[in-house]
This record gives C-alpha cells, sequence and structure tokens, in this order.
C-alpha cells in the first residue's frame, strides 16, 4: 500500500533524510520512531504531498506522490502534529466543511459526518466550538477529518503529543480500532506508543533507517546472548560460584541486594540459543534452594531504540542473514 525507495531530501547543505526506503502492507500498522529530528515528520510530508523530496520515490495506494500529487491525497487521511483546526467553528461546521473541500459528495456528507462523530465519540461536542473543547478532544476532531473522506491510508504525526494519560489511552484504542481497516503509519517518538499499537516498527536516527522489524525479531538480532533471571529463597553463600559452573553458563550476576528474609536473584548469562531455564531449575530444585521465579529477560523495545540511537556511533542493524553484528518536527529552514 506505500512503497517509498530511496527517498532523500535536503534544505540546502542539511540533509533532512538520506535514501530511506521502507514498505507498508495494505491493513498494517507501522510505528515509525525517531528521536526529535531524526527525519520522521520530513518523511511524513513527503508522503502526503506536502513536501517535495530531493531523489527517491515514494507511492502510497498505487500513486506516485511526486506525479499524481491529487490522487495521492484523495488516497491519504493526514494527522499532522499539530491538528490543522479552525477553532472559531463548531466541530460539525468544521467537519462539514473539511468534507467538501475533501470532494465527500454532497448526498453523502451527512451520511459521512454522522458515521465519523460516532467512531470518534464527537456527538456530545458536535454544536461547541472547537476554541472550547478539550486538547482530548480537539486531538479526536483532527482524527476525524482525517477519516471523514474514508481513505485508505492514515498518517498520524505524533497523534498524542500534548494529551494527558488517559487522553493517550482513548487516542491509542481508536487507532487500534482502524487497524485492519486502514493502513497506517504512525510517526512518534514515545516508544509506548509503538508497542501498543503496532507490531512493525522503523527505526530512524539522523535521517536514516537504522533497523526495520517486529519488536521481537529486533530484540532477536541485537542481542549477544541468552540472559535468565533466577530468584531463590534460601541460596548458599556459594551459589553464585556454583551456578556459573554449569554446563553452558557464560556468567552469573548477582543484583546487589541483600534482603533480611535470605531471598537473593541471579542473572545468569548463556551463550545465544542456548536455553538454561530446565537446567538452571532442575539444580535449584535438587539442591533444595527454594525456586521462586525463572523468567527469561529479553530485549525491550526501549533497549533496542537506546541501542541503535546512540549519538556517538548510529550502527544499522544487521539483517538475520547477516548474523549478529532511537516529539517534534524537523528543524527547517
Amino acid at each position: 500500500m506505500i512503497q517509498v525507495q530511496h527517498l532523500t531530501k535536503q534544505f540546502g547543505p542539511k540533509t533532512a533524510i538520506a535514501d530511506v526506503s521502507f514498505s507498508v502492507e495494505k491493513g498494517e500498522v507501522l510505528a515509525f520512531l525517531g528521536p526529535n529530528g531524526a527525519g520522521k515528520t520530513t518523511t511524513m510530508r513527503i508522503l502526503t504531498g506536502s513536501l517535495p523530496a530531493t531523489s527517491g520515490t515514494a507511492q502510497v495506494a498505487g500513486y506516485d506522490c511526486f506525479d499524481q500529487p491529487m490522487e495521492v491525497k484523495r488516497a491519504i487521511g493526514y494527522l499532522p502534529e499539530v491538528p490543522p483546526l479552525y477553532t472559531e467553528m463548531t466541530v460539525t461546521e468544521y467537519l462539514t466543511f473539511v468534507g467538501r473541500i475533501k470532494g465527500v459528495a454532497p448526498a453523502h456528507l451527512p451520511t459521512a459526518l454522522s458515521q465519523v462523530m460516532e467512531r470518534l465519540s464527537l456527538g456530545e461536542v458536535r454544536g461547541r466550538l472547537i476554541a472550547n473543547l478539550s486538547r482530548g478532544f480537539q486531538q479526536r476532531v483532527g482524527l476525524a477529518q482525517a477519516l471523514i473522506h474514508d481513505p485508505p491510508v492514515l498518517i498520524l504525526d505524533e497523534p498524542t503529543a500534548g494529551l494527558d494519560p488517559r487522553q493517550i489511552i482513548e487516542i491509542r484504542e481508536l487507532i487500534k480500532g482502524l487497524a485492519g481497516l486502514r493502513t497506517i503509519i504512525l510517526s512518534t517518538h514515545i516508544l509506548p506508543e509503538a508497542t501498543a499499537v503496532a507490531r512493525r516498527v522503523v527505526i530512524i536516527n539522523d535521517g536514516r533507517i537504522v533497523a526495520e522489524d517486529s519488536q521481537e525479531q529486533l530484540s532477536a538480532r541485537l542481542r549477544r546472548s541468552e540472559k535468565v533471571s533466577l530468584t531463590l529463597k534460601a541460596p548458599p553463600p556459594d551459589a553464585r560460584e556454583r551456578l556459573a559452573a554449569l554446563p553452558g553458563v557464560l556468567s552469573v550476576h548477582h543484583d546487589g541486594e541483600a534482603r533480611p528474609d535470605g531471598k537473593a536473584t541471579f542473572l545468569v548469562e548463556a551463550e545465544l540459543g542456548y536455553d538454561l531455564r530446565d537446567d538452571l531449575a532442575r539444580f535449584a530444585v535438587g539442591h533444595n534452594w527454594g525456586l521462586l521465579e525463572l523468567k527469561l529477560v529479553t530485549m525491550t523495545l526501549e533497549d533496542v531504540f537506546l541501542r541503535l540511537t546512540k549519538e556517538e556511533d548510529t550502527p544499522t542493524l544487521p539483517s538475520p542473514l547477516e548474523g549478529e553484528g532511537e516529539g517534534g518536527g524537523e528543524t527547517q529552514p
């Protein structure tokens, strides 16, 4: 549904994005992650036809973003970071106006208006001035303007920026409810946003794509070893040394916390692909150490993000075939 190939955008001597390539399948929700200034908003603006690229190609719903901009705009619902609202209008007046300029047939406009208000729970504020609405309701109206013409593609740039925790949850639920019905790109620098609504992420840093995959696969491709957290009720003083002597164990680290009840937690590291959990469970139970908890420790999306967006040396994630081997818009002139 969305195809981006070797996209580059320069503002004079400054390169905002460089050789960006990714794709989004029909009905998929893709999280476009990156720190502030990484190139997210520039990419979104190129996809929506708001900004020309310096080089490269981009297609949305089969239309070229540069040669067929009007067709692309008809296929897209766009919510920029700051919703494009006319605050002196009521909600009904504004959405009616937007529906007209987006080409919704006059005979169908009342139905489209009713449907989008119901989906976004705007009925109770339909007659109120937008200027008098809460930030959360204004964001809903912004999302409604993106949906009023029933587009197959949604592009949402930092859709929860400035919202309180309750409003954030509400907007996330709305986005999740659209999954499968729309192809969605969600641009964000907030990691819980990505894990809450998307299964696949693209991470961009300093204008370049550094990773593209599911959270689970990114974690698997970045980690260098298997780690297991082991909590024991009554370990002996030499438990660390005895655990380190088990076959396959690379290292054992104590959490360092002295507990009055004698409990202790150890982080046991093994070679990549070696699952120690069965061996550790048998060993702890067999020696009556009181096994309380045994769990695999995986890299979170935050771990992956931080690893890939270090300022001093931004790595590019190796592909699976190569083995093992980061809110706001960008600054523009």
